[in-house]
């Protein structure tokens, strides 16, 4: 248990402590998909789910999914985020609504956390968008891509 933080001496759950941390510049990016069947991905290409926009509200949906990570994953942090850049495009190969989720922040913990919930709230939106005329959607490849900033340094995915 001594190598996870977020466990205590006693083997209970707690916040770590990030009070003496240093205050640094972080990113974070993360990525994940939705597969819809080709039925699917024409309604939302053409905008014809009843629902209405099925990407700009999985956008939106994604921006308040990173800003209340600490409402959902006990153990974050509420940070002072500086910027949510959310990316969701089409790919006609793989009828998929691909998702990519930036998250910015100057402060004494990362916003891996951050990211990964906007990608996964936008793709849950998705989903929810859809539901009505595809209930078999596959939400997939959820996974951070890279992080900047910190004492554990860099990370950048190979795939």
């Amino acid at each position: 248990m001594k190598d996870f933080t977020h466990f205590g001496a006693e083997g209970r759950a707690k916040m770590v402590d990030v009070g003496e941390k240093p205050v640094s510049s972080r990113t974070a990016v993360a990525a994940g998909r939705v597969l819809v069947s080709p039925e699917t991905f024409d309604l939302i290409k053409s905008g014809g789910m009843k629902k209405g926009d099925v990407l700009a509200v999985a956008q939106v949906a994604g921006i308040m999914g990173a800003k209340r990570t600490p409402d959902i994953i006990p153990m974050c942090h509420p940070i002072l985020i500086d910027g949510i850049d959310m990316e969701l495009t089409l790919n006609e190969e793989m009828h998929s609504v691909e998702i990519r989720a930036e998250v910015r922040c100057d402060g004494r913990t990362g916003v891996e956390m951050e990211a990964l919930s906007a990608v996964s709230v936008a793709a849950l939106t998705v989903y929810d968008m859809c539901k009505a005329v595809q209930k078999d959607m596959v939400i997939s490849d959820i996974r951070l891509i890279t992080k900047t900033g910190g004492t554990h340094g860099d990370y950048e995915r190979t795939e």
